[in-house]
């Protein structure tokens, strides 16, 4: 009995104030390019003939099973350096840290349009990855294909918090611009929903902690009961072997 605790609905249940507020508005959704992405950018026009000089592939395509995918020759994806440019075809270089996904297409087709009248670029963020660790069935880092992952869908691909985690104190980690900022959440309150943390940016880390109970039953060795029923066992039989 001293070493069991109990956890009230207060400390487990999720957004428990949400029924005080009809909608909730988060702040619009913006992929940002940051430092150190992987950027995939391809150049489209009408003619693909004329947007090839203008698209980065791979040196030496001659194995179409090893290197082309549906036929269309494969592309080399861009590093972001630690300035925030990359090295573009004809464009030389060019700052794309700080700007948004769809900013950087709108300036990038502006660009090429000086070259190829017709000229549709598009932008993705290849390396767009989340990691949560902690208290949670399936610790780990994900990839998410649309680059688009809520706060609550992250940890729904994690298998959600075990009930051992601690849900007022989630941290998250963010890099801005080359500066790690973290943030506390609490997942029994509603307020997230209307933050800049409901949605999650490439790169963030969700960190999990223990609850009170998980932390004090680290020290006790969970194989204690067994040894203590053995041992009620066998001072029954000594009882009744003596009696």
């Amino acid at each position: 009995m001293l070493i069991a605790s109990c956890t009230t609905k207060k400390e487990v249940l999720y957004f428990q104030d949400i029924q005080e507020k009809e909608s909730y508005t988060p702040e619009n959704y913006k992929s940002i390019i940051k430092n150190n992405d992987r950027l995939s950018i391809i150049v489209s026009s009408a003619d693909m003939t004329n947007a090839s000089p203008y698209n980065r592939l791979i040196p030496g395509i001659t194995d179409a099973n090893d290197f082309r995918v549906n036929g269309q020759p494969l592309l080399q994806d861009y590093l972001v350096d630690t300035d925030g440019y990359i090295i573009l075809p004809k464009l030389g270089k060019y700052r794309v840290a700080g700007k948004s996904r769809m900013t950087l297409e709108e300036e990038l087709s502006n660009e090429y349009r000086k070259y190829i009248t017709d000229a549709v670029v598009n932008v993705r963020i290849a390396n767009f990855k989340i990691t949560v660790l902690g208290e949670v069935q399936r610790p780990g880092t994900f990839t998410i294909p649309d680059e688009r992952v809520t706060l609550p869908q992250a940890l729904g691909l994690a298998g959600d918090l075990t009930i051992y985690g601690k849900r007022k104190d989630i941290i998250l980690l963010r890099d801005r611009n080359g500066i790690q900022e973290s943030h506390i959440i609490d997942l029994t309150k509603s307020d997230v929903l209307d933050s800049e943390l409901f949605y999650l940016q490439q790169n963030d880390v969700l960190v999990v902690g223990p609850n009170n109970a998980q932390v004090n039953g680290a020290s006790f060795n969970r194989n204690n009961a067994l040894y203590v029923s053995i041992a009620s066992v066998l001072l029954s039989v000594i009882i009744l072997i003596s009696r």
